[in-house]
Order: C-alpha cells, then structure tokens, then sequence
C-alpha cells in the first residue's frame, strides 16, 4: 500500500499575489521558494510518506523539487488547482499509489509530528482526512483512501465541499486541524501573524 503526497505549486515569481501590496516580486519569489522547499523536506522526513510528487506549470518550481529528489508533473500550460491535481493523480496512479495526502507548499509552521499525528488517524478505506484553513473555509491537507475516490473541489469553501461530497459517496470523514496545518500565508494580516510569531521564537 503506497502512500504518495502530491504537492501543487503555482508559479513562485507569480505566486502569493494578495501580497504584493507589502512585499516586492523579488520578496515574494524568495518567500515562495522558502516555503516550497520547507514543505518538501518536512515531508520527505516522514515515514508513512513512500514518494512526494509536484506538480506545476513553473519550470522553476519543478527544477527546485527535482534538486531535493522529489517527483514531479509539468502542467502544459497554466490550470486550474483541480485539474492540475487531477492530472497529479493519474501519474500516482500509473506508479501503483493506493493512497494520496494532498498538501499546499504555503504551510510555514508545517512539522513532521503533526503531518504524522494526521496520517496517524487513518482506518478502514473508503475514507478522507481532512484538515482546513484557520477560516474553516479552505482545505489544507486532504487525505483520499483509496486513491481517486473524491473528485477534488479545492478553491471558496472546499473543506465544506469536500466534506458534502464524502458523505453522498457514503465516504467516511475524519476531521484533524492541526495548528501548523490549519494556517497559510495568503493574505498580508497572515504574513504578519508569521513575522511576530517568528520574532518571538528568535
């Protein structure tokens, strides 16, 4: 039973747009690459985890994931989330992965204890796990057992999508927030909150 991680990755000069009012391209380039990259050795450190795959149409993002050993999917051109994630899945798919826990590359306090907490609440398939945002609203790490079982319906108020759809495919929900899962850097009251709490753990 193979466990892959599929991580998408917009582009990293592009990418985090809501913050270009307090950061630079160049800051939003580099704060992008950082937290790829964390993500990705935080995953690669967990057990339970047999393969990492990324998927992006960013040939800078896929040659940063391939210098730390990680899979990767190039999109032809620029999707939407789902159908990136979708194609993501068909490659696990053809490597005979059973199982799949989706993760955003814009988790900063993202841990190896807590991802393994969250996998650590896996049971009988058919079944999700699901952790949000620290709105309730998105969805910030989704596990699907068996692989394919739940179309993906990331994007306004996911994690209720998700869960809606689970429960009319008769697909049992676990729901696991975890503090370094629930909160991601998209907006610039987000990046605040990460700039005071890193100045306290100095």
């Amino acid at each position: 039973m193979s466990l892959w991680a599929i991580v998408p990755v917009k582009s990293l000069r592009r990418g985090k747009s809501r913050l270009s009012g307090v950061l630079t391209d160049e800051e939003r380039s580099a704060l992008n690459r950082d937290l790829l990259t964390k993500t990705l050795m935080c995953l690669k450190t967990v057990q339970k985890i047999d393969q990492i795959l990324v998927i992006s149409y960013d040939p800078e993002a896929l040659a940063k994931a391939r210098e730390l050993d990680v899979m990767t999917v190039q999109e032809g051109s620029k999707t939407n989330i789902n159908n990136a994630l979708r194609r993501a899945t068909v490659a696990a798919k053809a490597y005979n992965a059973s199982k799949t826990i989706t993760v955003p590359a814009d988790l900063p306090y993202i841990n190896k204890e807590e991802v393994e907490d969250f996998l650590a609440q896996e049971g009988e398939p058919p079944e999700i796990i699901i952790s949000s945002d620290r709105h309730s609203e998105g969805t910030n790490a989704l596990f699907i057992n068996p692989i394919g079982i739940l179309e993906y319906n990331f994007g306004p108020w996911s994690f209720r999508k998700h869960i809606e759809q689970a429960e009319r495919k008769k697909i049992k929900v676990k729901i696991k927030n975890m503090e370094s899962l629930t909160f991601d850097l998209d907006v610039p009251e987000d990046l605040e909150i990460f700039m005071n709490t890193s100045k306290i753990n100095k």
